[in-house]
């Protein structure tokens, strides 16, 4: 306790001035969600409200963390957004597919649904990490321009991801096995409030992301290997000169970095919604990217900053519940006016 009190205490006042508007901003959320819904969001109400920030903080989070990763140890990564469309394309489709196949087999369909789940998560991870190796490759060996890389990847995710849809997805497709369904932490999950925002009635891939904020920032600072990631990142020849290996060094966090978009990928079409669509991450890889810039390059501010926009995408979509007179694209614009404050 006296250890977090001396660091709440020595905060710079940028840090005092970022907790400040965190918590003026919360509380003009919630007054402003009462305001326009006319005091109808009671206290189940804004429980709710909550745990769905949660929920759609989790892919912009994710991607934060990739960012985290790769930046962290001096690799620029803009091609998370291409990382994350084709694993929750290649998602979906292993998800249909697999789920098809195994019932084939003679599997009852809830196993099978349950088990093509879990091979179209590791799938469409793998898929991310694939094109993290390729930008690695380029990046990193053939020293091509860093930005150059990720928005080829970018494009090149597009082109791949509309294409098999097109081929494989867009026509005549049989009803899927749906996504992860919910379930509740034990112990964790009887913790009040937090609990129940947190703990209660998330999917996997949620609580994924709550693991891996703490991992991250644990390894990160205060692991050999996170602390060679830090000195590679802010002086590669230095680190050169201790006798760390540079490249392995940043191979190995863009292909982490790579896996952790899958993730944030595959949350679209294995626990949002059973369906693809083209450029459905709809520009979450670059917020993550801003939650990242947010929260200082640490885990732990990149998941301030994702909860803050998926708080906006929350009380938008509350608003819209109770308020459906007010145009659509007011409320819409909620989450990406909080990102640029």
């Amino acid at each position: 306790m006296t250890a977090v009190r001396r660091r709440l205490f020595n905060l710079t006042t940028g840090q005092w001035v970022t907790l400040g508007m965190v918590v003026i901003g919360a509380v003009a959320a919630y007054e402003l969600l009462n305001i326009v819904i006319g005091g109808q969001c009671d206290a189940q109400c804004v429980m709710g409200t909550l745990t769905q920030a949660v929920r759609l903080g989790t892919p912009v989070a994710l991607a934060a963390y990739c960012g985290v990763m790769c930046e962290r140890s001096g690799v620029i990564n803009i091609g998370i957004e291409g990382m994350m469309l084709m694993a929750a394309m290649v998602g979906y489709g292993v998800n249909l597919y697999a789920f098809l196949w195994l019932k084939d087999q003679g599997m009852d369909p809830a196993s099978a649904g349950n088990m093509a789940r879990w091979i179209a998560l590791v799938m469409g991870v793998a898929s991310a990490a694939l094109l993290a190796l390729l930008h690695g490759l380029v990046s990193i060996s053939f020293r091509v321009d860093q930005i150059i890389s990720g928005t080829v990847i970018n494009i090149l995710a597009v082109g791949v991801t509309g294409y098999f849809y097109r081929q494989f997805l867009a026509e005549d497709i049989p009803a899927g096995p749906g996504t992860f369904p919910p379930f509740d932490i034990p112990v964790l999950s009887a913790i009040p409030i937090i609990g129940q925002i947190f703990f209660q009635g998330q999917k996997p891939i949620v609580y994924l992301m709550l693991l891996l904020t703490v991992v991250i920032h644990f390894v990160l600072f205060n692991t050999q290997w996170g602390l060679r990631t830090l000195a590679v990142g802010e002086h590669p020849k230095a680190a050169d000169t201790l006798g760390i290996n540079v490249i392995r060094n940043r191979y190995v966090n863009v292909l982490i970095g790579g896996l952790i978009a899958g993730l944030g990928g595959a949350w679209f079409t294995l626990e949002a919604v059973d369906v693809f669509n083209p450029l459905m991450t709809n520009g979450l890889g670059f917020i993550g990217l801003a939650a990242m810039i947010f929260g200082k390059w640490s885990p732990f501010g990149s998941f301030l900053g994702a909860l803050i926009f998926g708080a906006g995408n929350s009380v938008t979509a509350t608003i819209s519940i109770f308020r459906p007179d007010i145009p659509s694209q007011f409320p819409q614009m909620l989450p990406y006016v909080l990102t640029i404050i």
